[in-house]
């Protein structure tokens, strides 16, 4: 089937591309000039949280329009797209501190990014123990929704938060001897990120492709019982 193709050709891209990524990042990328090698975790750290965002973009868009059409399908992207967002969500908050503690000599500090980044990501996990802890699938579509377009609000609050609030947090990058992004440093960005895309597509494809399974499983586990229950008791031989 096409799906699967495209899947499998974005996998192998992904696995093609990954490789180029790590090696740009610490091999031809020139050190920066304040931090030095520490700083290469940048080339991780920013496409993380991109897709972070991307995820939660995603997972609200795919939130209004399940609950403006109530599609299944939807909701299982809507999901998948969330547990993506959580997922890099929590790279950004491991990498983050891991570059921060050798520049700032603590692993966290107050300011706006980080806090509002972890607000984010709890809200996240909220979004998780919520869908796990609702009483059937709509109510937990519902809840998820919710969660999913509050999150999004958090958003430009993170983006905006070094321009609107006085931070440590990194704004420019300078190479030894000069000034701004170098060339070389903003092509491996690039490529980081274009494989982090990439990656994401691929897990994104995958776990809906698993949430259509779940609830492939769920419908053929309730015809079981409604047949059951019709005949007035369990099939004789029970459920192989």
């Amino acid at each position: 089937m096409m799906p699967g193709m495209l899947e499998r050709l974005l996998l192998l891209a992904a696995t093609l591309l990954i490789p180029v990524a790590i090696r740009m990042a610490f091999v031809l990328a020139p050190t920066e000039g304040k931090m030095g090698e520490v700083q290469r975790i940048f080339y991780f750290h920013v496409p993380s949280a991109e897709m972070a965002f991307l995820g939660v973009g995603l997972s609200a868009l795919f939130s209004v329009v399940y609950l403006y059409g109530r599609r299944r399908l939807v909701d299982v992207m809507a999901e998948a797209a969330a547990e993506l967002g959580c997922l890099f969500c929590t790279i950004v908050l491991v990498t983050g501190p891991i570059w921060a503690r050798p520049i700032w000599g603590v692993w966290w500090t107050g300011e706006v990014r980080l806090t509002s980044t972890l607000v984010l990501w709890l809200i996240l996990v909220g979004y998780l123990l919520l869908r796990q802890s609702a009483a059937d699938r709509e109510q937990a579509a519902r809840w998820g929704a919710i969660a999913a377009i509050v999150g999004a609000l958090d958003m430009p609050i993170i983006y905006k938060s070094v321009e609107w609030w006085r931070g440590l947090h990194p704004k420019v990058l300078k190479i030894s001897g000069g000034g701004g992004l170098d060339p070389v440093m903003g092509q491996a960005l690039l490529v980081s990120s274009l494989a982090f895309l990439l990656l994401f597509a691929v897990l994104f494809m995958a776990r809906v492709r698993l949430g259509l399974l779940e609830e492939e499983a769920e419908s053929l586990a309730r015809a079981v019982d409604r047949r059951a229950a019709t005949a007035g008791g369990a099939p004789a031989g029970g459920v192989s």
